[in-house]
């Protein structure tokens, strides 16, 4: 009897022990935006309409210098999902898949996994992952063809709906169906479109938010957090937000939000002095829409009106983005699971609206690598914002450590839960970001950079200035770089010039802080 009563006993213990360890650990809900910049009330711009993200912010902690490793969506995405810079990925363009450059590296929702959690993904997340790299989930991937939409609406045809598009999408699918040698590829596809007049840069229709993917999604993402409600089991929950990029085509409600005739435009539009030209790009992925190039001059610059439009689009878009956001949040409060869950939310980098003459990313400059970060966790007191520069790849670590689980030993970001706790406000000097040029063809064209592939700039950021490096050589190997391989440099001075509107690296009063920045960069990105 007496060692039945011991058994039990310890079977008690056990299941108590087990039990107190699988409570300790927490939820995840991973939301990632697309272009989203730090176009936010949270972050001083009032004129944005954005209180469910400000709400976040309020209650969590927010990295005002948050920056992104490259701004092109796969090189970021991938650094920041492995926790390594795009010199270990080896992933500088949109066409190279991860595993075929490091088929072994681990992913973050991977390293849940392996640790005992659910994992599932939605939306735009693994861009750069072939089949969004199914060794990373417990549940099927959900893509935009596996949502439900609203009432009377299809899928989005080509990221729309409008009837004329849907019409032209479809036979377009149909003559690509019925031609086994056809040429599917994205460039072709969407070729065909922008030749029609059928690629608008932004659409405005009276539709439901669920007529859109983003909106589908933020439903999915509630249809979810009810099931891991009842079923209890731990989950790492990744939802990717497609919005704002573009094309801008959020619901009229949130076009409705504001006066296109009030909205700013950049107060600077112009090159930096000092600065070389392959600091800039030609725009180009604004050009893939039929409605650019009417729209410019003979410089690429946009007329005022489009230039309008095209920030009116995007704001509203945040502020779709903003309600899809409180809709997960507050279904997350309401079913208490808030008490268990951390929340990370930020963008894969910046976005350039007119300034410097630029649209898009594919820059090192501020507006391009510059996005939002935001953790809430029940253990942390938030309300608070840290202005220490932190990169993207610092998130791999945090969540893992405000998880309880292990930290990979490899990756290249440190936690930042001592900021989280407030016992250090600082724990990096500087942030790098990096950009290539000179190279038009992507590698998975012909299996490898082509030779004219020879110049990466290599951006340093600490808290005032911004230094650039651009040097010559091959991508693949960093080993025997030199500073007599830099053959052009960029330094701004935010103190002074917030808007970069002046170069200092010809500069001798400049002279030190750019050797030290130099020397920042030598030591994080050639020795590693």
């Amino acid at each position: 009897m007496i060692k039945l009563y011991l058994s039990l006993l310890l079977s008690f213990i056990l299941f108590s022990c087990n039990q107190e360890n699988y409570n300790a650990k927490k939820n995840v809900l991973f939301i990632v935006v697309d272009d989203l910049k730090p176009l936010l009330g949270s972050y001083g711009y009032n004129e944005i309409i954005s209180p469910n993200i400000d709400k976040l912010a309020n209650e969590g902690v927010l990295f005002s210098k948050a920056y992104a490793q490259q701004a092109i969506c796969t090189a970021s995405r991938m650094s920041f999902i492995t926790g390594r810079r795009p010199d270990y990925t080896k992933i500088w363009d949109l066409s190279t898949k991860l595993r075929e450059t490091r088929p072994d590296i681990i992913t973050i929702p991977q390293h849940f996994k392996n640790n005992g959690y659910e994992t599932i993904g939605m939306g735009k997340v693994m861009h750069g992952a072939k089949n969004n790299d199914p060794k990373s989930w417990t549940m099927p991937f959900i893509s935009n063809e596996n949502f439900d939409y609203a009432d009377g609406y299809k899928m989005p045809a080509n990221l729309y709906q409008s009837p004329e598009i849907h019409k032209k999408w479809d036979s377009l699918q149909a003559a690509l169906d019925s031609d086994p040698n056809a040429n599917r590829s994205w460039f072709a596809v969407n070729s065909v479109m922008k030749s029609a007049g059928l690629r608008p840069l932004t659409e405005n229709l009276d539709v439901p938010d669920n007529a859109y993917a983003d909106g589908a999604s933020s439903l999915k993402t509630i249809e979810l957090l009810n099931e891991f409600n009842r079923n209890k089991k731990k989950f790492f929950l990744t939802v990717g937000f497609q919005k704002p990029h573009l094309p801008f085509t959020p619901p009229k409600k949130y076009w409705d939000l504001y006066d296109r005739d009030k909205i700013s435009l950049a107060k600077f539009q112009n090159k930096s002095k000092g600065s070389p030209d392959d600091a800039y790009h030609q725009s180009g992925e604004l050009r893939n829409y039929h409605d650019t190039e009417p729209s410019m001059d003979e410089n690429g610059i946009v007329n005022e009106d489009k230039q309008r439009e095209l920030i009116h689009g995007y704001m509203a878009s945040v502020s779709f983005i903003d309600a899809q956001v409180g809709l997960v949040l507050n279904h997350l409060k309401s079913l208490g699971m808030d008490e268990n869950t951390i929340v990370v939310f930020f963008g894969d980098h910046g976005w350039h609206l007119g300034d410097h003459g630029l649209w898009n990313k594919h820059s090192n400059f501020e507006e391009a690598t510059r996005t939002p970060l935001i953790f809430k966790s029940p253990d942390i007191s938030g309300g608070f914002i840290n202005n220490s520069p932190v990169e993207l790849l610092d998130i791999f670590p945090t969540v893992c450590k405000l998880a309880g689980i292990p930290i990979p030993e490899d990756v290249e970001g440190v936690s930042l839960v001592p900021i989280l706790n407030k016992t250090s406000e600082r724990l990096k000097d500087f942030a790098i970001s990096q950009y290539p040029r000179r190279c038009n063809v992507m590698r998975s064209v012909i299996g490898r950079y082509p030779d004219d592939c020879t110049l990466m700039g290599y951006a340093v950021r600490n808290n005032r200035y911004r230094y650039v490096a651009w040097v010559s050589g091959n991508f693949e190997d960093r080993s025997n770089f030199s500073n007599n391989k830099i053959v052009m440099e960029e330094l701004y001075d935010y103190e002074i010039d917030p808007l970069e509107t002046w170069s200092f690296a010809l500069d001798p009063n400049y002279q030190e802080v750019k050797d030290q920045m130099k020397e920042n960069l030598r030591k994080v990105v050639w020795e590693n």
